[in-house]
This record gives structure tokens, C-alpha cells and sequence, in this order.
């Protein structure tokens, strides 16, 4: 069967290999749909940090469940529709690192996603341990692989403590902050989405964001100053990876206020640290995903306002797609949610 692999920095290829077979507590998962993550598209500039080569990308799952081992539990049936978390702690993923210990394995010290450090998801078949799984069959394969992109913006509303009635401000229309954009919403949050591209702050105010800002021609402090009442942003997230969009949280978000950093920066990030200690912030890290599978799930499948269509806004076969990562990485802004199309 076909493979889709991002050989080194601005290579990719299509490989053959072998259809796996389940054993023990895996699943045989026939791939249906798989989106293409931003780490795809830094693994193929070379600018993920964590990326190995050569690899199978894909970790952004539409699934159905083909065959199952002898120790699978009957509510995986063959038939079922699912999606998967693609965090694996150490090579077996029974890490004992302190993370691990403390409940937190979407931050392993040795965490091996699908895609990055083990092979993804691009390609027909894959087995999965089931205890990865979430069901679906309420939700299409599209909705399904959106699923975890969309996780990784509801947890940093988690890791903000985003509550109802506070002022959210999201850096970044990508899908992760659009995530973020619509966790923070569901939250009862009144939601400013920051981007430059009109076009990706119409589908934010879709997602449930209730003010935009395009910072290229608007003014973003005097403009989130009005919003807010002057007060400033209780939480700003950081869904873009850029050192202006770095700052600008630390600077625009409120005294007193959180900073939840999702984005990795490609370069060097020079702060006026005294804003740090002046308004007294608590800056944090997020990565990856715990529980809000089943928030994300639970969101798409009561009619939660996200949407879809419009986010995903190209399709490839497996055979298109060395030339759409040339094409992607060439204007990557075109694209908020790339998907790849086994069906």
C-alpha cells in the first residue's frame, strides 16, 4: 500500500509499504481522511525542531475500525468510526518520567507523536492500540480528523482558565487557534481573534469569535483597549509562532492576566521583561491534548458552531500530494486546513 513520507527538509516521496495487522489490544484502522498539520509543513521547511527524517506524516485521523485483536473491548466493533490521540510516551508508551507520573502525558519528556517520531498516519491502514481510540458515528471522517488539531486550541483555553464573561484575545486564524477560538467560546468567553487575513477572521467569527482585529491595517492596541473597556484581554493565546506575536500577548494582555503559548517560534524571542513582574502575569506553555477529545467530539456532535467547510479548504489524493506540500510551502497562507483523501 502507498505511504506519504517527508524524506528531509523540501523532499517527500511516495513509498510502498506493508499492510500491518492487528495483535493483542490494537485496532486495524482503514485511514478514510487525514489533515495535514503546521508541523507537517515546518518538517518540510526544517524548522520543526522535533522532527526525524525520513517519516510518514499524518496524525489527524478520520478512521474506521477494520479488524480488531484478541484483547479489544466489544465497544470497538468493526464498523466503528473513529479518530485517535497520536501522544506517545516513550518508545512503549509506559515513560515513567515526572510528567507522566503526575497525569500529564500530552507533555512527555519523551513524547513520540505519529508523524514526528514514529510513523504517521498517511497511508490506508494502520494499527492503533485501542485504548488511543475515541468513537464517532455521529461524525463524518472530515469532522473526525479535525478533531485533534482542534483539541490542541481547547487546551490552551484549559491551560488559561478561560471562563465564562472574560475577554480572550487568539493570535492566529489557523486551525489551532481556531480551536482555541471556539474552546474559549464554547466557555462563554467573549473571543477577539487577531489575524491579517480577512478572510481567516470571517471563519474565526464563525468559530464563535465575537470581535476581530486584522493588525495589519487596524491598530491592535487601541483597538482591543475599546473592546475591553480599557482593561485589556484576560487571556491572550499565542497560536501563530512568531516573536512580534510572542510579545505582543505579554504587552496587549490585561494586569493580572494569563498568556497561554501554543506557537513555537522559529527564532529567538527578545522581551522588555519588566511587564513579566509589573503586571504580575502568569505565562504559560501548551502542548498537545488531555481530555478534550471528548470535549472536541462532544462540541461537533451537538451542532457546535464550528465551521467545517470552510476550514478545510483543500483536498488532495496521495499521489497529489508531494506537489501540494511544494505548493503549501510556497503560500502557505492560502490554507487554513490541508486534508489528505483515502477514501
Amino acid at each position: 500500500m502507498k505511504a506519504f513520507a517527508i524524506t528531509n527538509p523540501g523532499q517527500s516521496e511516495i513509498q510502498e509499504i506493508e499492510k500491518p495487522v492487528p495483535t493483542g489490544d490494537e485496532a486495524l484502522l482503514r485511514i478514510h481522511k487525514v489533515g495535514f498539520c503546521g508541523g507537517d509543513l515546518n518538517a518540510y521547511r526544517g524548522t520543526f525542531p522535533m522532527q526525524q527524517y525520513p517519516m510518514i506524516i499524518g496524525h489527524e485521523v478520520g478512521a474506521t475500525i477494520e479488524a480488531v485483536g484478541q484483547h479489544v473491548p466489544d465497544e470497538f466493533t468493526v464498523g466503528t468510526k473513529v479518530t485517535l490521540n497520536p501522544y506517545q510516551a516513550g518508545a512503549d508508551d509506559t515513560d515513567d518520567c515526572l510528567p507522566c507520573r503526575r497525569g500529564l502525558r500530552n507533555a512527555a519528556v519523551d513524547n513520540r507523536t505519529m508523524g514526528v517520531r514514529r510513523p504517521g498516519a498517511m497511508t490506508d491502514y494502520i494499527t492503533v492500540p485501542h485504548q488511543k481510540l475515541y468513537r464517532s458515528n455521529k461524525l463524518s471522517h472530515r469532522e473526525l480528523a479535525l478533531v485533534e488539531p482542534l483539541t490542541v486550541g481547547f487546551h490552551a483555553t484549559n491551560r488559561g482558565q478561560v471562563a465564562a464573561g472574560d475577554f480572550v484575545m487568539v493570535f492566529g486564524c489557523g486551525i489551532v487557534g481556531l480551536g482555541a477560538v471556539s474552546g474559549a467560546a464554547v466557555k462563554g468567553a467573549n473571543v477577539i481573534a487577531v489575524d491579517i487575513d480577512d478572510q481567516k477572521l470571517e471563519v474565526a467569527k464563525k468559530a464563535g469569535a465575537k470581535y476581530t482585529i486584522n493588525s495589519l491595517n487596524e491598530n491592535l492596541h487601541n483597538k482591543q483597549l475599546e473592546i475591553t473597556g480599557g482593561d485589556g484581554p484576560i487571556v491572550c493565546i499565542e497560536a501563530v509562532g512568531l516573536p512580534a506575536t510572542f510579545r505582543a500577548c505579554v504587552e496587549e494582555v490585561a494586569f493580572t492576566g494569563r498568556v497561554v503559548y501554543i506557537g513555537y517560534a522559529k527564532e529567538g524571542v527578545e522581551y522588555d521583561t519588566k511587564l513579566f513582574v509589573q503586571k504580575e502575569l502568569n505565562i504559560f506553555g501548551s502542548r498537545n491534548a488531555l481530555t478534550e477529545f471528548h470535549d472536541v467530539i462532544s462540541m461537533l456532535e451537538t451542532g457546535g458552531k464550528f465551521p467545517v467547510d470552510e476550514v478545510i479548504n483543500r483536498t488532495v489524493r496521495i499521489d497529489e500530494a508531494p506537489r501540494a506540500m511544494v505548493d503549501w510551502a510556497a503560500d502557505p497562507s492560502k490554507i487554513i486546513k490541508m486534508m489528505l483523501e483515502l477514501d
